[in-house]
């Protein structure tokens, strides 16, 4: 299972591959709910999980209570009307089944922000693009 973790003051995300101890922390919890970061590497840090999907690519839906797929019906809005739309959605319960799970940071620990978010390294093209200008 993989957890990714982002920040809504900075932006910044960065994800963490779970092994089976780490990831049965997060079995039978339901998104909206919040955990505590040590277990994942993020000490004093807590994070509420806001989503993710299963191993198919279908998406939890935090107003299914359902923990299988499911078939449902999502209005979208365009310039000439509503056009009814049916999805298969995953409930809001996370469950082995689920591959990705998305959170973000509610509380901060003492370690600072910059730390716990590896340094990105530049490709090729990024540096091309920048010796354009």
């Amino acid at each position: 299972m993989k957890l990714l973790y982002s920040d809504k003051k900075t932006g910044m995300t960065a994800s963490v591959e779970l092994d089976e101890e780490r990831a049965a922390l997060l079995l039978n919890r339901k998104i909206g709910s919040e955990v505590d970061g040590s277990a994942f590497g993020l000490t004093g840090y807590t994070l509420k999980i806001t989503g993710g999907s299963d191993s198919s690519g279908f998406p939890l839906e935090r107003s299914v209570s359902v923990q299988g797929k499911v078939r449902t019906m999502r209005v979208q809005h365009r310039k000439r009307g509503a056009a009814v739309r049916r999805m298969m959605v995953r409930g809001n319960v996370i469950t082995s089944d689920v591959k990705q799970v998305s959170t973000i940071i509610t509380a901060y620990g003492s370690k600072p922000i910059e730390d716990i978010f590896p340094k990105k390294e530049k490709t090729e093209t990024e540096e091309k693009k920048e010796d354009k200008k």
